[in-house]
């Protein structure tokens, strides 16, 4: 795990963009503290922080092959490179390191752009091509590590962060307004554009080119959820088939010249990942939990069955509302963008934990997408199927009395209904998307100010996913298409706060659930095998009987809850008004003042939404003051004693 930047020019390099690149690259010091490396020639400059996990004497970076006339600056790892290598050298490439980063080189001297098709792993990568003066950036077929560029007149300017973009001083950091009602419904955006004006992401799967002031790209590997296994296998077959394959993906990313841990929540994947990991090593295997003071949201119980089922050596972090919201400022300058989801703070903290014992964890992440985890699958299903009858069946005038009766129900009363086919159009926008947005449109257009909340419109805040969703062809079902929109997009968000939280601590984690040849071999099974009523991830159950105790595979999903919406009822309500009611926040005209008052009125009832809402407007009024208003890294009040009744005593987390 590293982190690269870079400036490639279409003629010549200014006289400073050396310099340039050297601030871009220690921007990112906390990706790689262990070495920074800098190649420039007359065209580009080529900057590396690298975190060493293989090849820890002879892996710096930017690397070049034999002649000099190849660079690459690189993120990632490549698990299947000794193989590679060795038909490299028989193809007559000569190695003088044992890293992966050398195999990349060569892989694209013997087959060009398309190396890419031979990598199994993680990666983001700049190549320089100095006999072409070509640039090729490319990303991992999932999206495991983040990779951005942008154009610069006659320069294009790439880095792992949006911030080492920015430290060029060749952009300015301006907001994409237009991509507010996207960003409030879907947590994050879809496409290629950032939250930040001319700054794009690689997409995964993709490779970027930039040669003579042109760019180009294409798409080296899709999701192939359209195309069912046409093998004769029984169930037991296909079981002990993701078995193999899942053990396969473990048993690669053990690849390490350093020591290995795994992060447990105690959550059905994380176990997996942890039980198959300690069958495969000959020591104890090191697990990293962590969880709020508050039981309710805690998982602390099964995560400890697991580790004594195992023989793990378990390390523990425990917080609190002050170390969360002391560290939430500071996180959101490195996740570069608003942060979508709460728990990536507690993600930070468990890294930090982490970092004290190894350098390398496997994670549960991509599970739930790939195999249909999460609640909302089976509901969705539910409501459109239901929906269609009810609205082919009952006249829109019941329907529209039913809903109004439906809305005045207490919250408790309501929590499900509110989100049913009651009361959801029957349109893939409404039942899929704004059904289960952060602030569905309704809200935004309340919440927003006059001048921007006619920007709340279904095709600006869901376009770009139902692009994805419709993408589909053939005979895919809407299990299937459900599936497919959150490997390209929800889940690319999760990734990127995954890499950006564990980065942050500097420690490197891997993912054996997104194995490409994983992930194919379940798009290719039928809904059946993930889905079975409302119980989830059925195949993973199945083929996981033998190494996990009962009580964790028969567990309703918990899905890592923060108390976001209890600490607002407890005070921290207060100082999310001080932020978002302030002559800053009122003079940058985003919010509508008189509605933030009565959102946060609403707060100290039960609706998980307005939780939800504040913690949108919240993350992003901190961050327009972080990186649009050029103010840095802010900091965060705690509430006064007499909301919390005891001192304010600062950091209280911690470890077993």
């Amino acid at each position: 795990m590293c982190g690269i930047a870079g400036i490639v020019a279409a003629d010549e390099l200014h006289p400073d963009d050396t310099r340039r690149v050297a601030r871009m690259r220690d921007t990112l010091v906390h990706r790689g503290p262990d070495a920074a490396g800098l190649h420039a020639d007359r065209c580009a400059a080529l900057g590396h922080r690298r975190l060493s996990i293989i090849d820890l004497a002879a892996g710096q970076q930017p690397l070049a092959n034999e002649d000099e006339t190849i660079w690459i600056t690189y993120n990632g790892e490549v698990y299947n490179h000794a193989q590679l290598r060795k038909e490299l050298e028989t193809a007559g490439h000569v190695y003088r390191t044992r890293c992966d980063t050398e195999t990349i080189v060569h892989a694209y001297e013997q087959w060009g752009d398309d190396c890419v098709q031979r990598f199994r792993g993680m990666f983001a990568f700049a190549i320089w091509d100095a006999r072409r003066r070509r640039l090729l950036l490319a990303r991992d077929r999932l999206g495991i590590k983040p990779l951005y560029w942008t154009v610069v007149a006659d320069r294009l300017i790439f880095g792992s962060e949006i911030k080492a973009i920015l430290e060029s001083q060749l952009v300015p950091a301006r907001s994409r307004e237009a991509a507010l009602p996207e960003l409030f419904g879907t947590r994050s955006l879809a496409g290629s554009e950032t939250m930040f004006h001319g700054v794009y992401k690689v997409m995964p799967g993709h490779i970027l080119w930039f040669a003579r002031g042109e760019v180009g790209s294409r798409r080296f590997w899709d999701v192939p959820v359209a195309q069912k296994s046409t093998k004769q296998e029984t169930r037991g077959d296909q079981t002990r088939r993701f078995r193999q394959l899942l053990e396969e993906s473990v048993r690669l990313r053990l690849m390490s010249d350093v020591p290995l841990g795994v992060f447990l929540s105690g959550g059905i994947d994380s176990s997996a990942i942890a039980a198959l990991t300690a069958k495969m090593i000959g020591r104890p295997l090191e697990t990293f939990s962590v969880a709020f003071r508050d039981r309710a949201f805690s998982e602390l119980d099964y995560a400890r069955i697991v580790s004594r089922a195992i023989g793990a050596e378990s390390h523990e972090v425990v917080i609190d509302d002050r170390d969360f919201f002391g560290a939430l400022p500071r996180l959101i300058w490195h996740e570069d963008e608003p942060i979508a989801h709460p728990s990536s703070v507690p993600l930070y903290f468990v890294s930090q934990l982490a970092r004290k014992h190894v350098k390398v964890v496997l994670t549960g992440e991509g599970s739930d997408e790939l195999l249909a985890g999460y609640g909302k699958y089976p509901r969705a299903i539910f409501n459109w199927q239901a929906g269609g009858m009810y609205t082919r069946m009952v006249p829109p005038w019941v329907r529209s009395r039913i809903a109004n009766i439906v809305a005045r129900l207490p919250p408790r009363a309501a929590r499900y209904a509110l989100r049913s086919f009651l009361v959801v159009d029957h349109t893939i926008e409404a039942t899929v998307f704004d059904n289960y947005a952060a602030l569905g449109l309704s809200a935004q257009r309340e919440l927003l100010s006059p001048r921007l909340a006619p920007l709340a419109t279904w095709e600006r805040a869901y376009g770009a996913s139902l692009a994805v969703f419709n993408a589909v062809k053939g005979n895919a079902t809407l299990l299937d298409r459900l599936l497919y929109t959150d490997l390209k997009t929800y889940l690319v968000e999760l990734l990127m706060k995954q890499d950006q939280m564990s980065m942050a601590a500097s420690i490197e984690s891997r993912v054996p659930f997104l194995d490409h040849h994983l992930v194919e071999f379940a798009a290719s099974l039928t809904p059946d095998h993930k889905l079975s009523g409302f119980l989830t991830k059925r195949i993973l159950r199945e083929s996981l009987r033998d190494v996990l105790p009962r009580q964790i595979l028969d567990r309703r999903k918990m899905g890592f809850p923060v108390p976001f919406g209890r600490w607002l009822r407890n005070g921290w309500d207060q100082v999310a008004r001080e932020v978002l009611l302030d002559r800053q926040s009122r003079e940058r005209g985003i919010i509508e003042p008189a509605a933030i008052e009565r959102l946060l009125a609403r707060g100290q009832g039960a609706d998980g939404r307005v939780a939800d809402a504040v913690w949108s407007l919240l993350n992003l009024e901190l961050w327009y003051r972080t990186f649009i208003d050029g103010k840095g890294i802010q900091t965060l009040p705690a509430p006064r004693r007499d909301h919390l009744g005891r001192r304010g005593d600062g950091q209280s987390f911690r470890q077993t």
